[in-house]
């Protein structure tokens, strides 16, 4: 499918921002690369955790809105323009009365409710996740098959599920993150995002992102010519990524991610925040649901970019 053009603000070649989730993430792992961004006149998107979570974890290593020197920081990037949104009331499952006292939190902190919203690894109370993200029924047992995720783990959007909070999603969140790509511009994959989905009614929104979990797939991902290929095409793209993972290493960013952060800078793109990208697609969008055939691309595409990582996952030399 040939990549959509778009004329951007003020002549701008291209889109690049981060959506960037909370994982890991401390001020001091944080702060250097947030400072680089700012630099560069990126305004990218960091997700929070209002609340940290009693008991054993695998996302000990991080901080939360009840870390003051955490919470007075993440106000300070507020402050510069970045958007702070969320991820979940926590990093392990929430029922629905801590999530609802994690808006509560979050809207007392910041001012205004998240407007994006990204589910968060096997959390019981992610919306319309696992299996439910799709309408191919076989793609939903490959998916099965490939994560372990049993058809009913993810109960957000189920209503009378301990789990639910579909309507207060409903009621504050206007946009939610779905799939994601091996690939920096987006426009080729899902031109027509943001989109509404009348089977999943409870996000009025749903957006597509370029897939980098680690440091070094985003720096694969945004190296110099894969840049250089995005402001050609004319393309946007919001990278998902942990920053809170590698970027930062004795308080220096990562060489490669700088130079390739750089690089980006410097090719004539307009850099806002997923909201401000989503709202700036959406008012130029003649309808809301998706073109026939899309969705079906979107998934299949999907697929494909899935069973890759999961290859090299296992086989590491495979990587580019």
């Amino acid at each position: 499918m040939p990549a959509a053009r778009f004329d951007f603000p003020g002549g701008a070649r291209f889109a690049f921002t981060i959506l960037d989730d909370a994982d890991d993430g401390t001020e001091a792992n944080l702060r250097p690369i947030y400072d680089l961004l700012r630099d560069l006149g990126m305004r990218t998107t960091r997700t929070v955790w209002p609340f940290r979570h009693e008991g054993p974890s695998n996302f000990f290593a991080c901080e939360t809105l009840e870390d003051p020197g955490y919470r007075a920081w993440a106000l300070e990037l507020q402050r510069q323009g970045f958007e702070i949104t969320w991820h979940c009331a926590s990093f392990e499952s929430s029922r629905r009365d801590r999530t609802q006292a994690g808006l509560q939190r979050f809207i007392e902190v910041f001012g205004v409710p998240p407007r994006v919203h990204a589910n968060h690894a096997w959390n019981r109370e992610n919306l319309y996740w696992g299996p439910d993200r799709f309408d191919l029924p076989m793609l939903g047992a490959l998916y099965r098959r490939a994560v372990g995720a049993s058809a009913d783990h993810y109960q957000g959007h189920v209503e009378g599920s301990e789990w639910w909070w579909g309507d207060l999603s409903r009621a504050h969140v206007e946009y939610a993150r779905n799939l994601t790509y091996n690939t920096l511009n987006l426009a080729g994959i899902n031109p027509s995002m943001p989109y509404a989905d009348p089977a999943r009614p409870l996000v009025p929104f749903w957006f597509s992102c370029s897939d980098a979990e680690t440091v070094r797939e985003f720096n694969v991902l945004t190296a110099p010519d894969q840049a250089d290929r995005l402001a050609e095409e004319g393309g946007f793209s919001i990278v998902a990524t942990h920053l809170g993972k590698g970027f930062v290493r004795d308080s220096q960013v990562d060489p490669e991610t700088r130079r390739n952060l750089e690089h980006l800078a410097g090719l004539g793109g307009w850099f806002p925040t997923t909201g401000e990208l989503l709202d700036w697609l959406r008012a130029r969008r003649a309808q809301d649901v998706l073109p026939p055939g899309e969705w079906t691309r979107m998934q299949q595409r999907f697929a494909w970019d899935l069973a890759r990582r999961k290859v090299v996952e296992r086989l590491p030399f495979l990587a580019p």
